[in-house]
């Protein structure tokens, strides 16, 4: 007997098919992480700016600070031990050497210097390149990032991005001018590889090396407008698909 009812107007167990309980949990957990992801990425970059400058700040505040600080026998226990002098310091140092290489007498304490230094074994290739990278900075024909291109590399079918920082005479006999490619390893622009490539070798970008730093800095995850045309994983099949 079925009591006057229909065995298949039954109504299910709610705790096991109720399709309004099932979407609350999952727009909960779905808010929750969404919530989560957009802290993360507010604090990282927060977090990243602030842990460098600390560190370059106790780095520099160290040198003349602390146990072996080059001011510490003379300041400690004064008024003028207190966190942030080494930085003070090392500014006002800066001031007064660029007031003192303004005056002639300055100028030719300078000449001096490179001359005596880019006489030393050893320290004249040390020297030589620290002064060459730093002009670089302020002059306006020195090699500095000036292009960012692509080059296949390190094999054929793969393009790296890279900067050209200067232009060469070709070392061969009867060859190009060669192009001179700084391609930086992420997320440490610092540390990279070195390529000399024709100029037919290169393909133009019209990223700006600010772009292409940022690139660089988040590892390809952050991109500029004209390159993020596609969000993640379009048209990207999942095996067996």
């Amino acid at each position: 007997m079925n009591n006057g009812r229909d065995q298949s107007q039954v109504e299910p167990d709610a705790d096991s098919s109720d399709p309004q309980k099932y979407t609350f949990y999952q727009r909960g957990e779905r808010h929750f992480w969404r919530r989560i992801a957009a802290g993360f990425f507010v604090l990282v970059p927060l977090l990243a700016t602030f842990l460098i400058i600390r560190f370059v700040f106790g780095y520099i505040d160290g040198i003349f600070r602390g146990d072996s600080g080059l001011l510490t026998r003379w300041i400690e226990g004064t008024p003028l031990d207190f966190p942030g002098v080494g930085v003070a310091f090392t500014i006002a140092l800066l001031y007064v050497i660029g007031l003192l290489v303004a005056a002639e007498a300055g100028r030719r304490a300078v000449s001096w210097q490179n001359t005596v230094l880019s006489k030393i074994p050893v320290v004249k290739s040390i020297y030589g390149v620290a002064r060459q990278a730093t002009d670089s900075l302020v002059s306006p024909t020195g090699h500095q990032f000036s292009r960012v291109v692509f080059i296949e590399w390190p094999r054929q079918g793969f393009l790296a991005m890279g900067f050209i920082t200067g232009h060469c005479p070709s070392p061969i006999k009867d060859g190009q001018d060669l192009l001179v490619v700084y391609i930086p390893t992420v997320p440490n622009p610092t540390s990279g590889n070195l390529a000399f490539v024709t100029e037919d070798k290169v393909v133009e970008t019209k990223l700006t090396v600010e772009e292409a730093m940022k690139i660089v800095f988040s590892g390809g995850m952050v991109l500029p407008e004209h390159m993020s045309t596609h969000t993640p994983f379009d048209g990207v099949k999942s095996p067996g698909a």
